[in-house]
C-alpha cells in the first residue's frame, strides 16, 4: 500500500534517495551530552496518564496534552548551537525537535521551520542550513509533521498522511502550539518575535495554528494545501486508487473545520506571506487563486512564475530576508507568552524555508555553491 502513496508523487519520491545522500555527506559532529536528564522509564510507546486529544480542532483548548521530559543533546559550532531534543507529550509520538541559535545573541527572535509531508528531518542536521539559518542574530527551530519522516511507525501501511488527514492536521497544529510552550518556557528566545516559515501541508498546519494562537506574529507559506474538495480531485499527491474514497462525504466532513481557505481571513499573524508557485502541481492552480483572494487586508503575495525564478530567490539565503525583516520591526508584546503551568519547571535545559522538499537537493547544492 505505502508504494502506491510514493507512486502517486514521482516527482518527490526521489526524495528518498536524495535524503540518504544528504544525511550521509553531511558534517555531522559528534554529539556531546549536556545536562541530560535521566529517561522515563518505558518513556517511548508508554501511556500518558491523563492525556486527551481532540481531533476536531486545531486548538488546545479542548485537549490536555502532558510533556514528558525530553533528551537534550547539544552540538557547539564556532558560530551558533544546536541542541536535538526528543520531546513527547502523547504515547507513542517521540519528536526530534532541533533548536539552532546564533551565539552572541541574548533572546534572538526564532522561525519555526514546518515543511510538508513527506519531508524527514534530514535537512535540519546539514551544518550548511544551521548556518543558513541562524544567519544574522536569528534562531532556527524544525521539527516534522505527524505521520512523517521519523513520527511514522508503529501505524498498519494503509494509514498514512492523507488517509488520516484529520489526525494529522489537527496533532500537528496542537503540536507547533506545544513546542511554543517549551519555547517560552526556556527564558532564552525572544517569544514577542515568533515567526513560522511554512510549506506544503505544514503551510495549512500554520494557518491552522495561527487561526487559534496569536504567538506567530510573521507566517510565510509556499504552496498551502487547501480547498480539500478540490485538493482531493485534483492534487497528484493523492493516490488513484484512493482518490474516490477521500471525496466521500463521510471523509471530507471530518477535515472541513480544518480547511486553510477558511481560516486564512482570520489568522492572527501580524504579517503574512503566501508564496505562489505558478508552475506546481501539487496543489492545484484553482485553491491557490481562491486563497490569494482570501488573504488578510496586508498581506503579501509572492509570485514564482518558473523554476529559474525560485531559485534565484534562494540563492545564498535571500529567501530568509522577508520573514526576518518583519520579526525585527515587530513591536514588542504587552504581556508574555503565557506557560501552562507546571511547563516551565519541567524544561530546563541549557525564508521562505530553505526549500520545498521535493527540490531539496536541487536547491541546496545551489546555495551553498553560491555561499
Amino acid at each position: 500500500m505505502k508504494s502506491a502513496h510514493i507512486s502517486s508523487c514521482r516527482y518527490i519520491g526521489v526524495l528518498v534517495f536524495l535524503n540518504i545522500f544528504l544525511m550521509l555527506f553531511s558534517s555531522i559532529s559528534t554529539a556531546q551530552s549536556v545536562d541530560v536528564p535521566p529517561p522515563v522509564k518505558d518513556r517511548v510507546g508508554a501511556p500518558i496518564e491523563g492525556v486527551h486529544e481532540d481531533f476536531t480542532t486545531p486548538a488546545l483548548t479542548s485537549s490536555n496534552l502532558k510533556p514528558a521530559q525530553p533528551l537534550v543533546f547539544f552540538n557547539d559550532y564556532p558560530h551558533y548551537t544546536v541542541e536535538l531534543l526528543r520531546v513527547q507529550w502523547r504515547a507513542v509520538d517521540p519528536i526530534d525537535l532541533y533548536v539552532m541559535k546564533p551565539k552572541g545573541v541574548k533572546k534572538p527572535p526564532v522561525i519555526i521551520y514546518l515543511y510538508g509531508y513527506p519531508t524527514d528531518t534530514d535537512v535540519f542536521k546539514r551544518t550548511e542550513y544551521q548556518e543558513l539559518v541562524t544567519r544574522n542574530g536569528v534562531a532556527a527551530v524544525g521539527f516534522v509533521s505527524a505521520l512523517t519522516g521519523q513520527r511514522y511507525h508503529d501505524r498498519p501501511m494503509k494509514e498514512w498522511f492523507i488517509s488520516e488527514l484529520q489526525e494529522s492536521l489537527a496533532t500537528s497544529a496542537h503540536d507547533v502550539q506545544m513546542v511554543l510552550n517549551y519555547l517560552a518556557s526556556r527564558g532564552d528566545l525572544d517569544m514577542d518575535r515568533v515567526g513560522m516559515f511554512t510549506q506544503g501541508s505544514g503551510a495549512s498546519i500554520a494557518i491552522l495554528v495561527s487561526g487559534v494562537d496569536p504567538r506567530i506574529k510573521v507566517l510565510e507559506a509556499l504552496d498551502p494545501w487547501a480547498d480539500w474538495s478540490t485538493w482531493m480531485r485534483s492534487s497528484p499527491l493523492v493516490p488513484e486508487e484512493e482518490r474516490q474514497g477521500y471525496l466521500k462525504p463521510e471523509f471530507l466532513k471530518t477535515v472541513a473545520a480544518m480547511d486553510p481557505v477558511d481560516v486564512l481571513p482570520k489568522i492572527q499573524a501580524k504579517k503574512f506571506r503566501l508564496d505562489d508557485e505558478l508552475f506546481d502541481t501539487a496543489t492545484p492552480r484553482a485553491i491557490m487563486e481562491k486563497l490569494r483572494s482570501v488573504a488578510p487586508a496586508g498581506a503579501t503575495v509572492r509570485l514564482y512564475k518558473d523554476m529559474d525564478e525560485f531559485k534565484a530567490a534562494f540563492q545564498d539565503g535571500k529567501n530568509l530576508e522577508w520573514i526576518k525583516k518583519e520579526l525585527e520591526s515587530v513591536p514588542g508584546a504587552t504581556h508574555a507568552a503565557r506557560v501552562p503551568d507546571g511547563y516551565s519547571k519541567l524544561f530546563q535545559v541549557g525564508g521562505e524555508e530553505f526549500l520545498p522538499a521535493q527540490r531539496m537537493l536541487q536547491i541546496v547544492e545551489q546555495q551553498l555553491v553560491l555561499h
